[in-house]
C-alpha cells in the first residue's frame, strides 16, 4: 500500500510571509491548501501490461486537464504568464483561473468576478434569453452556448469544441485497450473513446459498471455540473486514475444488496423516495494516483458516485468509489484537528476516523437514493430545480448519510467497526464546520453553510463564549431527519421556488464563522489539500 506524507509547509509559509514577503496577500491563501505527497504506489500486483496502461491513463488525464482550463477559464498560459507573484500564481493554479472558488471573486487584476455560467454561456446571455431560445440541443449537458455571427445563440457540442484534445485522448485510450489483458477494461476504454467523440455516454457507462475485475480504474469525461451555477446543466471535464483496494472493496460490496432497505430507512413520504437503482451498483475502495481537470480544482473530492445519467442508474445502478488515501489525509490533517480545536473536551472525545469514513461511504450511496425524476411531470430533478439542483443534491447526500450510519450503528450493523451514534454526529459536525470554509460560491460550501444554519436554528448546538461548541446530539439527529424529508420532497416535486427560497434563507455564513476561521488559522489548520503526485 502507498504511504503518504503531508508536508509541514504551512507554518513555514506563514513565517516567510511575516518576515520576508509581507507584501503578498496570497501566502495565507496558498497555505489554506496543505500539500500532500502520495508516494509511488505499490504496483507489485500489477503486470507490466497494467503498468503501461496506468501511464496511458495519466497521459489521457493530462489532456483532460487542458480541456478543463479552456472550458472553465480560457487561456491558461496567458493567465499564468501575466502573474509575477509566485504565491498568486500558485493560487491561480489551485483555482484553475483568476477566481477564488470560495467566493467567486477575482484575485487577478484585469479580470472581473466569475460569471455564474463560467465559460459555458455567453457573458451577456440571460436566463430568459436561454429559456426563450428554441434549440433541442441547448439542454444537453454536453453543449456550449455561443453567439453566432449575427448575435443569435448557437449550441456547440463538446466533441466539436475540443476536437483536437478529444482525438489525443482517443488515441491514448485505444492504445491502452490494445495493451490491457483484461477484456472488460478493453471494452470500457473503446466505449469511452467513442463516447468522447459523440457525447453519447450510455454505453460507456454500462461498460464501466461492468468493469469490476480490474485493479485499476479510470474515471474520465464531463461529469460534474457544479461549475454551472447559472442553470445547473453543463458538465465539466475531469479525470481520476485509481488503484483498487480489493480487500476493503469486498467489505463494502455487502451494502450494495441493501439499497432498497436504505431507501425505506429515509424519512418522509414513500412517494418521494421511490427510485430504485439498478442491480448493477457496486462500491469500490481505491487509492488516488492522479486527479485532473475539475477533480483537481479547488477543494478535492474524497469520494465519487457515478454515473449521473438517470437512465443508467435505473437500468444498472451506480458505482461508489471511496478514495481511501485522500480520506485519511483529510481526516488526519484537517477534520480531527478542527474538532479538537473547536469542540469542548468532552465532545471532542467522540471524534472518530471510522465514523468519518463511513459517513463518506453513505454520503455517496445517498446520491443514488431519493428520486431522479419528479413525481408530478416536471421532468428530471436537475431540470426542475435548475441552479438549485446541485446544492440540494449535496444537502440530500450529506444529511441522509448521517441518518443512515446512525441507524446502522445503533445495532453495530457496520461489522467489525466499533463506533457509536455519538461519534457519527460529532465527527459530522466537525467536518461541517470545516467545510464552511469552502464558501458560498461552491455547492459543497453552500450546502455546509445551509446545514450549519439549519442545525443552529433547531438548537442542535451552542457556540460558547469561549469559542468552542457544545452539541445536543439528539436534537441534531432529529433536525437532520426533518431536513432530509424536506429535501426529498423538494426534489420529488421539483419545487424550484421553494428550493431557492430555502437556499436564500440559510446560505449566508453566520457571525460565528469569522471566529471559527480565526481559531483554525491561529493553529495553522488548512481548509483543504493540494496534491504532489509522484510518477
Amino acid at each position: 500500500m502507498k504511504k503518504y506524507l503531508l508536508l509541514a509547509v504551512i507554518s513555514l509559509l506563514v513565517a516567510v510571509s511575516c518576515a520576508e514577503s509581507p507584501e503578498s496577500p496570497f501566502v495565507r491563501k496558498v497555505a489554506d491548501y496543505a500539500v500532500v505527497t502520495f508516494d509511488t504506489p505499490d504496483l507489485s500486483g500489477i503486470s507490466d501490461h497494467g503498468k503501461e496502461v496506468l501511464k496511458l491513463y495519466r497521459y489521457a488525464a493530462d489532456v483532460v486537464d487542458s480541456i478543463y482550463w479552456k472550458q472553465y477559464f480560457g487561456d491558461k498560459k496567458a493567465l499564468l504568464d501575466g502573474i509575477d507573484d509566485p504565491f498568486q500564481k500558485t493560487f491561480a493554479e489551485i483555482n484553475y483561473g483568476p477566481w477564488d472558488r470560495t467566493n467567486g471573486k477575482s484575485f487577478v487584476e484585469g479580470y472581473d468576478d466569475r460569471l455564474a455560467g463560467a465559460g459555458f454561456y455567453p457573458a451577456d446571455m440571460t436566463v430568459e434569453e436561454f429559456e426563450a431560445w428554441d434549440n433541442p440541443d441547448k439542454d444537453s449537458p454536453y453543449t456550449l452556448v455561443r453567439r453566432a455571427a449575427d448575435g443569435s445563440l448557437e449550441a456547440v457540442w463538446y466533441h466539436d469544441a475540443y476536437k483536437p484534445y478529444i482525438e489525443k485522448i482517443e488515441n491514448y485510450l485505444k492504445v491502452a485497450a490494445d495493451v490491457t489483458i483484461k477484456p472488460s477494461v478493453s471494452k470500457y476504454l473503446l466505449a469511452k473513446a467513442e463516447a468522447l467523440k459523440t457525447d453519447s455516454y450510455y454505453d460507456s457507462s454500462i461498460a464501466w459498471l461492468d468493469m469490476d475485475d480490474s485493479k485499476m480504474d479510470l474515471v474520465i469525461g464531463p461529469n460534474e455540473v457544479t461549475d454551472d451555477q447559472l442553470l445547473g446543466i453543463k458538465r465539466s471535464y475531469e479525470a481520476y486514475v485509481l488503484l483498487k483496494n480489493e480487500a476493503q472493496t469486498d467489505e463494502l460490496m455487502q451494502y450494495v444488496s441493501r439499497i432498497g432497505e436504505l431507501q425505506e430507512d429515509l424519512p418522509g413520504d414513500p412517494e418521494y423516495k421511490s427510485f430504485q437503482p439498478g442491480a448493477g451498483s457496486n462500491i469500490f475502495s481505491c487509492d488516488a494516483l492522479y486527479y485532473a481537470g475539475k477533480a483537481n480544482a479547488g477543494v478535492k473530492v474524497i469520494a465519487l458516485n457515478l454515473p449521473f445519467d438517470t437512465d443508467v442508474q435505473r437500468d444498472r445502478g451506480t458505482r461508489t468509489i471511496l478514495l481511501q488515501n485522500v480520506i485519511k489525509a483529510k481526516y488526519d490533517k484537517i477534520i480531527a484537528p478542527t474538532g479538537e480545536r473547536l469542540l469542548d473536551a468532552e465532545t471532542a472525545e467522540h471524534l472518530s476516523s471510522d465514523a468519518f469514513f463511513w459517513n463518506i461511504v453513505f454520503r455517496e450511496v445517498a446520491h443514488g437514493l431519493g428520486v431522479k425524476e419528479t413525481v408530478n411531470g416536471k421532468g428530471s430533478v436537475e431540470q426542475a430545480l435548475g441552479s438549485a439542483a446541485a446544492t440540494f443534491e449535496e444537502l440530500k447526500s450529506n444529511a441522509a448519510s448521517v441518518l443512515l450510519v446512525c441507524k446502522l450503528q445503533k445495532h453495530f450493523d457496520i461489522r467489525n467497526h466499533y463506533f457509536y451514534r455519538d461519534d457519527v454526529l460529532t465527527t459530522f459536525f466537525a467536518s461541517l464546520v470545516r467545510s464552511e470554509r469552502f464558501g458560498e460560491a461552491s455547492a459543497l460550501g453552500r450546502c455546509s453553510v445551509i446545514i450549519y444554519n439549519y442545525l443552529k436554528e433547531a438548537g442542535a448546538f451552542k457556540h460558547l463564549p469561549s469559542g468552542l461548541y457544545s452539541l445536543n446530539l439528539d436534537t441534531m439527529e432529529n433536525a437532520l431527519s426533518d431536513l432530509t424529508a424536506f429535501i426529498l420532497k423538494t426534489q420529488a416535486t421539483g419545487d424550484r421556488e421553494g428550493a431557492l427560497e430555502f437556499e436564500s434563507k440559510y446560505s449566508k455564513r453566520s457571525e460565528d464563522y469569522e471566529e471559527d476561521l480565526w481559531n483554525l488559522r491561529s493553529v495553522n489548520i488548512p481548509a483543504d489539500i493540494s496534491f504532489n503526485f509522484k510518477q
